[in-house]
């Protein structure tokens, strides 16, 4: 089993990937396809990395939904024509910058 930290550092390195994916705005999201795929692939990984984390390392994140994120990764990995783009977009305008800013910063 791998240290933690790398498992963190990942969903990090994939936030800070959506956040450069993202930097335009709303509507270049939408047009884009080559951004949208970016994206979700992005959150797939990062969700799937959040799975591979031990029960104590999530203990000191009592913040983050961890079973919300493995159900999205799901719905990512599995139903992935049915996506919704606005889904999408809300959760990486909302979501994750709270994710990363708990990630950051956890409360040990």
């Amino acid at each position: 089993m791998k240290d933690d930290t790398v498992y963190i550092d990942h969903m990090l390195e994939c936030i800070e990937r959506i956040f450069e994916y993202t930097q335009q705005n709303k509507d270049q999201f939408y047009k884009s396809t080559l951004v949208q795929d970016a994206v979700v692939r992005n959150l797939q990984v990062m969700a799937e990395s959040s799975q591979r984390l031990s029960p104590d390392e999530k203990l000191k994140y009592p913040e983050i939904p961890w079973r919300e994120i493995a159900g999205f990764r799901n719905i990512l990995v599995h139903d992935y024509l049915g996506l919704d783009l606005d889904v999408i977009w809300s959760v990486v305008e909302q979501d994750i910058p709270a994710l990363r800013e708990a990630l950051k910063f956890p409360h040990l």
